[in-house]
């Protein structure tokens, strides 16, 4: 699966789309960004990515996490946001929760 790079004059709906479709095969999709505006782009395709989901069934959640990216021989920061069917979400939360419990 590719990740779906995405920058400050990305085109929002193209995104999204990109991301449904990814979405729709793998069951799963990753973006990367780097950068506010970036960032901010990212954001707003995966929202209205989860629409077009829901419009086929589909209820997802958003996993964001920071991943080191090479670039030009340099290393940079990036965001990085998991697509996920949402009882993957939900799963995930409640071994979260049960292992914060464990550690008190």
């Amino acid at each position: 699966m590719e990740v779906i790079k995405v920058s400050g004059s990305s085109r929002t709906s193209a995104v999204a789309g990109a991301i449904a479709g990814v979405f729709r095969e793998h069951k799963i999709a990753e973006v990367q960004a780097i950068g506010a505006g970036a960032v901010n782009q990212a954001v707003k395709a995966l929202i209205i990515a989860k629409g077009y989901l829901a419009d086929d069934g589909y209820k997802v959640a958003f996993v964001p996490e920071f991943t080191d990216v090479q670039i030009e021989d340099k290393v940079r920061t990036a965001v990085k946001f998991t697509v996920i069917p949402c009882e993957s979400a939900e799963t995930h939360t409640a071994d979260a929760q049960e292992n914060e419990e464990g550690e008190a």
